[in-house]
């Protein structure tokens, strides 16, 4: 890709700077939802990479600014990768599995922006608090 532009290049920033921020901090703090991406060594051969991408860019293009995005490593189920665990305020977290873009795309506009879960790759609706 070639910069043909000052515009383009700030654009590019922005943009970068954005991605950044959702990775690390999230947007806004007080009610913030966390996916967790397992990326280990597991989560990667079996595509956690895209899925990352998917869900950045879903995030993205609903202009959601209170999830957080957040590169972990195994998330112990090596058999179910990729794998995202989804943390939303005041209720138990939920682990996905086997999920590829389509369903990193159907966590976020099904489950987060429309509350229904993705049942079919639910694999923990609750953990237990040691």
């Amino acid at each position: 890709m070639k910069i043909k532009s000052l515009d383009e290049l700030i654009k590019l920033r922005e943009d970068s700077i954005k991605k950044v921020n959702l990775r690390e901090t999230g947007e806004n703090a007080g009610d913030t939802i966390e996916l967790m991406v397992g990326m280990a060594t597991c989560g990667i051969a079996a595509g956690a990479r895209e899925t990352l991408q998917a869900l950045m860019e879903a995030i993205q293009s609903n202009n959601l600014e209170n999830v957080k995005l957040v590169q972990v490593g195994c998330l112990g189920f090596c058999h179910s990768e990729p794998t995202v665990q989804l943390n939303m305020p005041n209720q138990e977290p939920i682990l996905y599995g086997n999920v590829d873009k389509e369903t990193a795309t159907r966590i976020v506009e099904e489950h987060i922006l429309n509350g229904k879960m993705v049942d079919n790759h639910i694999l923990i609706k609750s953990f237990d608090k040691a």
